[in-house]
C-alpha cells in the first residue's frame, strides 16, 4: 500500500456506504460537522465575537483527531500488509497523517473560514450602504448570508483542495 493510496480519499464524505475497513468515524458520522464549527463562528462573528475562537478550537480539534485516527488506521493496516521493499510502517502512517492534517486544515478550517468571513463582511458592507435604517432584520442578514453559503462552498472547496494537493504534496509524498 503506497502513501498515495492511503490518502487519496481525504475528502471522500459523500460516497456510497463505506466498508468496515473504509469506515471513518470522523467522515462518515455526524462528527464530521465539527469540522464546520468555525464557519458557524465566522457567521456569528459580529453578534458574538467571543464565540469565534472556541469554534476554531473545535474545528482544529476535529482535524487533529481525524489525523490521529488516520495514523492509527494506516499503521495498523501497513503492519498487516507490508511487502518487501515497501515503505516502512511508520513512514507510511506519517505521510498519510500529514496529508489528512493538511487537507482537513485547508478544506475544513482555513479556506471555508476565510470565505465565510468575506461573505459576512461583504453583506455588512452592502447593508451599510443601502437606505434602510438599521433594524434587527438588517443586523442579522449578514449572519444568515454566512450560514446560507456554507452548503454552497463545501464541495467546491473540497475539490479545489484535492486538486491542489494532488499536484503538490501528494506528488512529493508518492515519490518517498
Amino acid at each position: 500500500m503506497t502513501a498515495n493510496e492511503n490518502t487519496k480519499s481525504s475528502s471522500d464524505t459523500n460516497c456510497a456506504a463505506p466498508t468496515d475497513s473504509e469506515f471513518n468515524v470522523f467522515r462518515h458520522t455526524h462528527l464530521r460537522y465539527l469540522g464546520y464549527a468555525n464557519e458557524i463562528g465566522e457567521s456569528f462573528r459580529y453578534q458574538f465575537p467571543r464565540f469565534v475562537r472556541p469554534t476554531y478550537a473545535v474545528a482544529f480539534g476535529y482535524c487533529a483527531m481525524d489525523a490521529a485516527r488516520t495514523y492509527y488506521q494506516v499503521s495498523s493496516a501497513s503492519r498487516e500488509t507490508q511487502k518487501e521493499g515497501s515503505l516502512d510502517t511508520t513512514t507510511n502512517a506519517v505521510i498519510a497523517t500529514l496529508d489528512t492534517l493538511l487537507w482537513q486544515t485547508l478544506a475544513s478550517v482555513m479556506i471555508p473560514g476565510a470565505v465565510i468571513n468575506m461573505v459576512v463582511k461583504t453583506s455588512r458592507f452592502a447593508i451599510a450602504h443601502t437606505k434602510p435604517p438599521p433594524s434587527p432584520v438588517t443586523i442579522w442578514i449578514p449572519t444568515v448570508c454566512g450560514l446560507a453559503s456554507i452548503p454552497l462552498i463545501i464541495h467546491p472547496i473540497d475539490n479545489a483542495v484535492d486538486f491542489m494537493l494532488d499536484r503538490s504534496t501528494r506528488k512529493l509524498f508518492s515519490s518517498v
